[in-house]
């Protein structure tokens, strides 16, 4: 078996003007001095260029070597912006124009071209950095047809993933030839959201051995979702694992969809690490029961507190909840010492 790693943190919630929250240096500086041993990266141009770390070895060692610096590892990039604008159904162009530079604000289909080549990108980075996961979003056609009312028509579904898969198995083909998985964070807003449109999309990329998931149970917890029978069902795809917690408490006004409230005021939100309802017990023990081969990584979104105090306080929840895998079994010392052909002899063999 094998003992997950961390604590790590993300570092998209924390990013700023201001020290130490300005540069990568500055985080990973920060990120060690609360006790986490990994960051996990956005590919956002103020921490790094994803079009040099692609094309050029010097500049990601010196990346390395800034992280090193820090006694930090690098875990995952992260390219949720630019996964997001792969598939954009036009009701949310306006909204998404703000992930994509300027010069293909306006023009969906300059949008779409530039997001997957920034993957592409993302994979041979991943590589140069000698990573081995990589974490993103998978955009989103379907998702305005979510609820069956209109009815939809037939087809629709099936023709939305169709095209996902269209412009999503080049991207996973470029993951494949670096050697570097695709973790999806199933998420509400993205048409992979649970388990039942990852199997849709699975499908639809002919099992393609790249297309992993994301493991973050507060999304699930928001669609009361089952997050442990998750695990038993999809283990040998999930190679990334957010640690986000979250509550769910409906009532007589509003139930999972929220009322389109604002977060403090909804049954179903995000909070900090040890604030929520998720049964983390139970989620590191599954995990170490099936050698998941990763990090455990904060995520820190909560509609109270304050991000510091969730950073400072994730770090040491998450080092509690690690499990230190044993390397025999308990019962080792009460061993019969029966050999093969004792063993059939006690059969009647």
């Amino acid at each position: 078996m094998k003992t997950i790693k961390g604590p790590a943190i993300f570092l998209a919630q924390f990013m700023g003007d201001a020290m130490p929250f300005d540069s990568l240096a500055h985080l990973a500086g920060w990120a060690a001095g609360l006790g986490y041993k990994g960051i996990q990266v956005p590919a956002d141009p103020r921490l790094v260029d994803l079009e040099l770390a692609a094309t050029s070895q010097t500049y990601c060692d010196d990346i390395r070597a800034v992280v090193d610096n820090e006694g930090i590892v690098i875990t995952e990039l992260s390219t949720h912006l630019q996964g997001q604008l792969v598939a954009v159904h036009p009701a949310y162009d306006t909204l998404f124009d703000g992930f994509a530079p300027k010069s293909v604000g306006g023009n969906p289909v300059a949008r779409t071209e530039w997001a997957i080549r920034e993957l592409k990108f993302a994979a041979k980075a991943s590589q140069r950095l000698g990573l081995c996961t990589h974490v993103t979003f998978s955009g989103a056609l379907a998702w305005p047809y979510l609820y069956p009312w209109p009815q939809r028509p037939a087809g629709l579904v099936e023709a939305a993933f169709d095209e996902l898969a269209r412009r999503w198995t080049p991207i996973l083909d470029a993951f494949e030839d670096a050697g570097v998985d695709v973790c999806y964070e199933l998420h509400p807003g993205e048409d992979l959201h649970d388990g039942v449109t990852f199997e849709r999309f699975l499908d639809a990329v002919k099992q393609h051995p790249r297309a992993n998931i994301l493991y973050d149970p507060s999304h699930f917890v928001l669609q009361q979702l089952d997050y442990l029978a998750f695990i038993d069902l999809y283990h040998p795809r999930i190679k990334a694992f957010h640690v986000k917690d979250a509550e769910f408490r409906p009532n007589g006004r509003q139930g999972v969809y929220g009322g389109y409230s604002d977060w403090v005021e909804r049954a179903g939100r995000f909070r900090s690490l040890g604030d929520g309802q998720i049964d983390f017990g139970a989620i590191f023990s599954k995990l170490a029961q099936y050698d998941f081969p990763g990090w455990a990584v904060l995520e820190w979104e909560c509609a109270l507190k304050h991000p510091q105090d969730g950073a400072r306080e994730g770090a040491e929840f998450i080092r509690r909840h690690i499990i230190r895998v044993a390397e025999r079994a308990f019962d080792d010392f009460a061993g019969s010492g029966v050999d093969a052909q004792q063993v059939k002899q006690l059969l009647g063999l």
